[in-house]
Formats: C-alpha cells, sequence, structure tokens
C-alpha cells in the first residue's frame, strides 16, 4: 500500500487514481475525516493526520510500501519559512519512524537555487529528506499550468492576462496537475537506491503572449498579454491581502531572470501529456 498525503488536492487526487487503476492500494491521509468518505468509497485506507503532527503521520505512514509526500502551499509564509520548518520537521521524525522502502516527495523546479524566495520552502524540505537511510525521489515540477484559474475572470471580463512572469515572449516551461500526480505515482511503483532528482514539464513550454492566444481561442474573444510593472507588484499583493510579499516577489525575479530554472540538461526532463489548451479548455468550463 502506498501512503498518499495532500490526496484532496489535484496533484495527490490524480496520483492516488493512477495507483489505483494499477491496482495497488491507498493509504488517504487526510485532515479533514469528511473528506476521507469520499477516498474510502473508492476502496482506500483512510488516515486523519494534520501535515504538522509527527505522531499521526506515523501512524499514516506504518506498514506501508511507499509514500508521497506533498509539502502544504503557503505563499505567505512568516519570515524564516517557520510554518514550511514544522511540516518538515513532523514529516522526517514520522519517516525515521516508520522507514517505508521509498519516498516520493513533491518539490518544485529551482529547488537547487541559492537565492531565499517563495520555493525555498521546498528546498528545505529537499534538505532534510536528502539524509535519509532509503531511497527518496524529489519531484520538480514546472509552473503549474492550473494556476491560470485566478486569471480566468479577468480575461473574460476585460479581455486582458495580466503578467508577472515577463518578458511577455519569454517560453516557459509549465506542467499539469494531472501529469504530475501521474508521474508520482509512476515514480513510487519504480525501484531505485538513494536520492533522485526527476524534473517535468509540459509537452511545450509556453509564453504569457501564447498563454493569452490560447485563452482568446478557449473565451471566444481577444485577449492581450499585458505586463504588471514590477514597482507595482509590491502594493498589489498587499492589497490582495499579503503580509510579506517579498518571497513571492523574490520568486517571480527568479524565473523571469532565469535563475529558477531546472538543474539537469533539457533533454533530461521528463515531458507531461496534457497540453495547455487542454487544461485552459476545463478552467473556462
Amino acid at each position: 500500500m502506498y501512503a498518499i498525503t495532500g490526496i484532496t488536492g489535484k496533484v495527490g487526487g490524480a496520483g492516488a487514481r493512477a495507483l489505483l487503476s494499477a491496482g495497488q492500494g491507498v493509504g488517504a491521509v487526510v485532515r479533514d475525516p469528511d473528506k476521507g468518505r469520499y477516498w474510502s468509497d473508492l476502496g482506500c485506507e483512510v488516515a486523519i493526520a494534520e501535515m504538522g503532527d509527527a505522531e499521526a503521520l506515523t501512524r499514516a505512514f506504518t506498514d506501508v510500501t511507499g509514500v508521497f509526500i506533498l509539502p502544504p502551499s503557503n505563499f505567505d509564509p512568516e519570515p524564516g519559512f517557520p510554518e514550511a520548518r514544522a511540516v518538515i520537521s513532523a514529516v522526517r521524525q514520522a519517516l525515521d519512524a516508520t522507514r517505508p522502502a521509498k519516498v516520493v516527495c513533491l518539490s518544485t523546479i529551482g529547488a537547487q537555487a541559492e537565492q531565499w524566495n517563495l520555493l525555498t520552502q521546498r528546498t528545505l524540505m529537499e534538505d532534510a529528506l536528502s539524509t535519509l537511510a532509503f531511497p527518496v525521489t524529489f519531484l520538480r515540477p514546472a509552473w503549474f499550468m492550473e494556476n491560470l484559474a485566478w486569471d480566468i475572470a479577468q480575461a473574460r471580463e476585460q479581455d486582458v492576462l495580466s503578467c508577472f512572469l515577463q518578458p511577455l515572449d519569454k517560453a516557459m516551461p509549465m506542467v499539469a496537475t494531472a501529469d504530475v500526480g501521474r508521474v508520482a505515482a509512476e515514480l513510487l511503483l519504480q525501484d531505485w537506491t538513494g536520492n533522485r532528482v526527476v524534473e517535468l514539464e509540459g509537452p511545450e513550454r509556453v509564453s504569457q503572449d501564447g498563454i493569452a492566444a490560447e485563452l482568446s481561442k478557449a473565451l471566444h474573444r481577444p485577449v492581450r498579454a499585458e505586463a504588471v510593472p514590477r514597482e507595482n507588484w509590491d502594493a498589489i499583493f498587499r492589497a490582495q491581502g499579503m503580509r510579506d510579499p517579498s518571497p513571492r516577489i523574490e520568486m517571480l525575479d527568479g524565473f523571469n531572470e532565469g535563475w529558477i530554472s531546472f538543474e539537469g540538461s533539457r533533454a533530461a526532463v521528463v515531458k507531461g501529456k496534457v497540453s495547455l489548451p487542454e487544461v485552459i479548455r476545463k478552467l473556462v468550463g
């Protein structure tokens, strides 16, 4: 059986369904018992655990073949990432106590970057799990295509795609969450030794201009990409409720300046199957 954290999200759910389709047993690790009922109806064993609760995670990881670690996202962390560090500590304790045969951990493109930014939370997780005494794979996906969900309303109502990724014609790696979950499941079913990094992107790299063109097709109206000036980012993010936008801004700088990128050669990056037009069609409904 494979324990899947974050199973109620898009990535974890896709991974769990792929394992179930392959005839594998799945342990659904959830915070909310009500959400666990969906997975129990599909034949999963359900364990209730917060990601910061080492004892509950230990119970969830006991007697499983492998574990998929999907750390919770925090887009507005406290300085020094104390929330992420608490989760990392609990996960590490639980894995040390249960010693599964293998672990796949969701990380991120650019986890190797030395500059601190929002994605450093994943770097810290990699650092903590890299010294475990059993095989660990760090899955580093590109920017999620589904992040465009936040942009659909503006594109539909104002014919504009406000872009923080710049320049607008720069093709960047992106990937669908369905591919991330599927690949995570495939990796769990493999055997390997030590630590390894697997980097993942979609079938093609896409620019902000290209995204606007696909939105135009899906919405049947012209949509233009418009760069948001960097000097406005802090005020915009604070107006949205963020307390400290600096880690997010550093992350965006990393993508735009190129120091958040894949560590391996482009030829070594695994390619997903789901295209941007497919994702956009689903997002626009």
